[in-house]
């Protein structure tokens, strides 16, 4: 399956240069290139796009505006590209697979693809998941009523082995984190940022491995890169095309997309 690619830099040679070095990549199709973000945000919304290599630093409209200028639709997986450092938590926080330093190394650009290969895989499990259950409540309730009663019988006996406090080196020391002050958690290809109440810390792991040491009756995906806290939701607020925001106790407001939508129902029944 192709993955269908958009170029934004305001560099034609960036974007040649960018585009030489993706063509070792076969599944990658690139279906627009463009030149400033407002451009960029056109160009997405009618292409859809799976994937978008975007400039930092841009005039007029920088990248990060161009992340925000999507909110209302589905966004694709977005990698920075940047001839500086110093924007790598904003590209974190902003749910980037992977933040890249002209010029681009081919080494660390098959990564990022692999990346973004297992990134795709991840959302297509999930929006077939979603459809099964769609068709097993319509065509077989009483299989699915089963489904979710098995799924609850024994959880008792699964909490123990999930963990209570996370160690988590960041900036030269060691955090121990109680899971319960954890608000929610954003990926950005193998780091993931942990918001808690009263601090923001990266830990180097992937959001796969991560999820397999959390509760999965609490932290629950809202988002291909993002995990939250239900006890600490605090308000459902509707948004357009079956999407919407939960508010958390810290005020923070966090989108949930289509593909998580069955994670509200909960708080709506």
């Amino acid at each position: 399956m192709t993955i269908r690619t958009i170029l934004v830099d305001d560099e034609s040679l960036a974007i040649q240069g960018l585009e030489l070095r993706l063509q070792a990549h076969e599944d990658i199709e690139i279906v627009d290139r463009c030149q400033n973000g407002r451009e960029a945000i056109r160009s997405i919304k009618t292409h859809k796009p799976d994937l978008v290599f975007l400039d930092i630093q841009m005039p007029g409209f920088d990248g990060f505006s161009v992340v925000s200028g999507l909110m209302e639709v589905e966004p694709p997986l977005f990698v920075f590209v940047t001839a500086y450092s110093d924007h790598a938590l904003r590209a974190i926080q902003a749910d980037a697979v992977n933040y890249l330093m002209k010029p681009v190394d081919e080494s660390q650009l098959a990564d990022t693809v692999d990346r973004v290969r297992q990134r795709l895989a991840e959302k297509r499990a999930v929006e077939e998941a979603d459809r099964l259950k769609e068709a097993l409540a319509e065509h077989a309730p009483d299989a699915a009523a089963d489904m979710g009663v098995d799924a609850a019988a024994g959880g008792d006996v699964q909490s123990s082995r999930f963990e209570k406090l996370i160690n988590i080196k960041d900036r030269g020391q060691i955090f121990r984190v109680d899971v319960d002050t954890i608000e929610r958690i954003d990926a950005a290809g193998d780091y993931m940022c942990i918001y808690t109440g009263d601090n923001t810390l990266i830990l180097r792991e992937t959001m796969k491995d991560l999820e397999k040491r959390l509760d999965p009756r609490r932290f629950q995906r809202i988002h291909r890169s993002t995990i939250v806290n239900l006890d600490l939701v605090k308000q459902v607020k509707p948004h357009t095309n079956g999407e919407c925001f939960l508010v958390l106790g810290s005020g923070a407001q966090v989108k949930v997309s289509r593909s998580y939508r069955d994670v509200v129902a909960r708080f709506v029944h």
